[in-house]
């Protein structure tokens, strides 16, 4: 069962939202009535999804949205009037994963929800490939320099360098990448 938080800035659609996430097999575990106590929301309810029915998404609201992705992201649901393409945008960056306007029909809110959460999944997957692709890259650069320090310092060739390194890094326990960062940091501390 989903757990849905829904953020309403009026009422007068939600009861029809709620019935339509019930019949949908959703949990509504929490409604507010704005965004600016969304953080501590999440923090006490864990939702799956938000979902935001606003005629159109305020400043605070998005701001709200866009703490709540950078502390404990999920899928966030937007239904609106708003067809403003910078505001669209202003969402999207807030990390609102499907905004919908006018559109809040009961019959298409599992499909929407779906989705939502599918492109939600598949984006924190592409995140966590790049934080790995940049952490390899980081880790590549502490070891090229720290074989560069070996090469001019004990007239090592690349690959005893290398090797060095790693065999450091097994005694100690540690990454070849940590042993290489801490051999640069502390070769800068004594030049």
């Amino acid at each position: 069962m989903t757990r849905v938080l829904l953020i309403h800035d009026t009422p007068i659609h939600i009861d029809r939202l709620s019935a339509a996430l019930v019949a949908a097999g959703c949990e509504v575990v929490a409604e507010l009535g704005s965004a600016l106590s969304l953080a501590a929301a999440v923090a006490r309810h864990a939702p799956d999804v938000i979902i935001v029915d606003a005629a159109s998404p305020s400043r605070d609201a998005l701001a709200g949205l866009c703490a709540v992705s950078a502390e404990s992201p999920r899928p966030i649901v937007m239904f609106t009037g708003e067809r403003d393409p910078a505001v669209m945008r202003a969402a999207v960056r807030a990390g609102v994963t499907a905004y919908i306007v006018d559109g809040l029909a009961p019959e298409r809110l599992a499909p929407v929800l779906d989705v939502a959460i599918a492109r939600f999944e598949e984006e924190q997957r592409l995140r966590a490939e790049l934080d790995a692709a940049r952490r390899q890259l980081a880790d590549r650069k502490w070891i090229d320099k720290a074989k560069g320090l070996l090469m001019a310092k004990r007239g090592l060739s690349e690959d005893a360098a290398y090797r060095l390194l790693r065999k450091s890094a097994m005694e100690q326990g540690l990454r070849v990448a940590e042993v290489a960062r801490r051999l640069v940091e502390a070769s800068q501390l004594l030049s």
